[in-house]
């Protein structure tokens, strides 16, 4: 039985249970990632998104095969079982092409949901709710038969690899934009129950036009907005009673569930009420990255109070890589200089993630590990910048070197996600 499948059970048939759907592609995170299910016995669920992942390398330079092999070579090395290790692709569909004309899009499109299956991935999001080329808006009809397409290369060419029945997919019409809100984005209007219902009809008959009622029973989640987003300075809490109607519509879809995004930054109660509610699988991206980057930045806090040299300069590497390709943040990020300044460096949408690999930051980070490998941080200076690190380095559990404070600092957000998804 696939994961989902089991996922989906819970919350028709019994106790509801969550699924942590961890998006990014930093390797400190993904080592976090598979460390915490290693030690817990829990299926990891690690995604791709199609903006850092597809067939030209994304930003992070890779292939769907690329990323695939990387967390399946970490899984081996950490001794965690290829078993409990399921790979998703997030938001496959034309998002990075959206400015082309919607034929040329749809075909890079299909190319990189191809890409996607041969390379193992069976947790598929097919998204295509963004208008193309200049569409000034897009029915759910045209949305639907172009998910329906993308569905139908994702059939072909796993029924090519005999792998047809492996695929499981995520579908959706209201999907949140990948990454959290742009700047000025400030209102949330939860999905109406009416709004979901059309929807899962609609793609429905745009399956059933394309001989894909076999695909269609193997639909899990729709990706509906139930009030969660987080912006540049902002967390819009999750209300259950706004998403109660919504939460009781899915009670009624035999063999789905919700898939939430944008969950980054919710308190401990509200994950567990969504998923308490069928928001069975919780996406989580900057969060992760937003606490490494909290880390790391400790860290060099540390590095300068010891005065070690030569110094990494992690910062000033970060934000001048940031200010001298300014295309992952400047929408994002409005105000004056100081507040974009600001912003750059603290913001909870997180897009200083893009910039971890460019080659001058990664020197900085390695500096950075090395000065403080060969000499740790005391524990003055633990509890000084990294606390809750202080306490377990203390009881023995985390020894003072930057990768394992790093991976530590990470890990409390992936507690918090495993809490919330077990009860």
């Amino acid at each position: 039985m696939h994961y989902l499948d089991y996922l989906t059970l819970s919350h028709h048939f019994g106790r509801p249970i969550g699924l942590t759907s961890v998006c990014s592609a930093h390797p400190l995170v993904i080592e976090a990632a598979l460390r915490y299910g290693l030690s817990h016995r829990s299926l990891v669920l690690i995604e791709a998104t199609c903006n850092q992942v597809n067939q030209f390398g994304g930003y992070t330079g890779q292939t769907p095969a690329d990323f695939a092999r990387f967390v399946q070579e970490t899984a081996d090395r950490l001794g965690l079982p290829r078993s409990r290790l399921l790979l998703g692709g997030d938001h496959l569909g034309p998002l990075p092409w959206a400015s082309e004309p919607a034929a040329s899009a749809m075909q890079k499109a299909a190319d990189l949901v191809r890409a996607f299956v041969q390379a193992g991935y069976t947790k598929i999001h097919l998204d295509c709710s963004m208008p193309l080329g200049g569409e000034r808006h897009l029915s759910v009809e045209t949305i639907a038969e172009r998910t329906a397409f993308l569905a139908e290369i994702a059939e072909s060419t796993a029924e090519q690899m005999g792998a047809k029945s492996a695929l499981r997919y995520i579908v959706g019409s209201e999907v949140p934009a990948a990454g959290g809100a742009k700047a000025g984005e400030t209102h949330l209007t939860v999905t109406a129950p009416e709004s979901a219902a059309e929807t899962l009809e609609t793609m429905r008959r745009a399956f059933h036009a394309r001989g894909l009622d076999a695909a269609w029973e193997r639909v899990r989640a729709l990706v509906v907005q139930p009030g969660v987003e987080f912006g540049d300075e902002t967390i819009h809490e999750y209300d259950r009673a706004a998403a109660a109607s919504l939460s009781r519509f899915i009670e009624s879809v035999p063999g789905m569930v919700y898939e939430a995004h944008s969950t980054d930054y919710q308190t401990p109660a509200a994950l567990r009420a969504l998923v308490e509610d069928h928001f069975a699988i919780l996406k989580v991206g900057p969060a992760l990255t937003f606490a490494l980057r909290e880390a790391v930045f400790a860290l060099a806090e540390m590095e300068a109070a010891l005065g070690l040299e030569p110094a990494s300069r992690i910062r000033e590497s970060l934000e001048e890589a940031m200010l001298a390709n300014p295309v992952h943040w400047q929408k994002h990020y409005g105000g004056s200089p100081q507040r974009q300044k600001f912003a750059r460096a603290y913001s909870f949408s997180d897009r200083i993630r893009y910039y971890w690999n460019v080659p001058s930051v990664q020197a900085a980070f390695e500096r950075l590990l090395r000065n403080l490998e060969q000499t740790p941080p005391p524990l003055s200076l633990l509890s000084q910048y990294l606390p809750q690190e202080y306490e377990q380095v203390r009881e023995g559990n985390i020894s003072p070197q930057p990768r394992a404070l790093l991976m530590a600092h990470v890990t409390r957000t992936l507690e918090t996600y495993r809490l919330a998804c077990e009860g």
